[in-house]
């Protein structure tokens, strides 16, 4: 089964409740994107959004040009239905984030959990390449992954496991880092598992 169908049947079979990765109130993605002291009406992206609910807060936020992106069409759909008329003013992009070659320019990138699926350094480089074309000189990269104290797999799925100081090593030289946070994420199974979150600034 590639990616995208292995995404499309999880998004199809299992409610919110049903996978690890749920969060009702995102709160250091949203603490992390204030703390870019962006205006509002920057362009701001959601890698793997999925059918998260940062974009119904981002909303309620006043942030005014955002774009969800995710692999699966299901979630996305699943998304939109949720939001209702609230979803027209969402510019929604059902593509692999490896394949993603945006004509947007960004001020804010915001990816939790995609990343770390990640595995081979093909894919890497080529996650590294959009982010860069995508991304404005000084725009903000607000990435969350599994820590060298989480899981080391998701969905069935292998991860792999970063610290801030191979978060950094990654991004750079193109990226210098801003903060580090990291996260106990509950999952709804009562299960904990580890994230390590950075904000980096965009330098060329």
């Amino acid at each position: 089964m590639d990616n995208q169908s292995h995404w499309e049947t999880i998004y199809t079979e299992k409610q919110p409740g049903e996978v690890s990765w749920t969060q009702n109130i995102p709160s250091l993605s949203l603490q992390l994107i204030d703390n870019t002291n962006k205006p509002k009406n920057s362009k701001l992206i959601d890698v793997g959004g999925g059918e998260s609910n940062l974009v119904d807060h981002l909303i309620e936020k006043g942030y005014e040009n955002i774009s969800v992106l995710d692999i699966s069409q299901n979630a996305l759909i699943r998304c939109k239905q949720r939001l209702g008329d609230k979803s027209k003013n969402i510019e929604w992009i059902v593509t692999d984030i490896t394949k993603f070659h945006s004509k947007t320019k960004y001020e804010i990138w915001h990816d939790r959990a995609v990343f770390h699926f990640l595995t081979d350094p093909e894919s890497i480089a080529f996650y590294k390449n959009n982010l860069l074309n995508a991304l404005n000189k000084g725009g903000e990269l607000i990435i969350g992954t599994f820590s060298n104290d989480g899981p080391k797999k998701c969905s069935g799925l292998e991860i792999k496991q970063y610290t801030e100081e191979t978060l950094t090593d990654t991004f750079s030289p193109e990226f210098i880092p801003i903060e580090f946070q990291r996260e106990d994420h509950h999952t709804p199974f009562g299960t904990v598992q580890n994230f390590v979150f950075g904000r980096f600034k965009k330098q060329i």
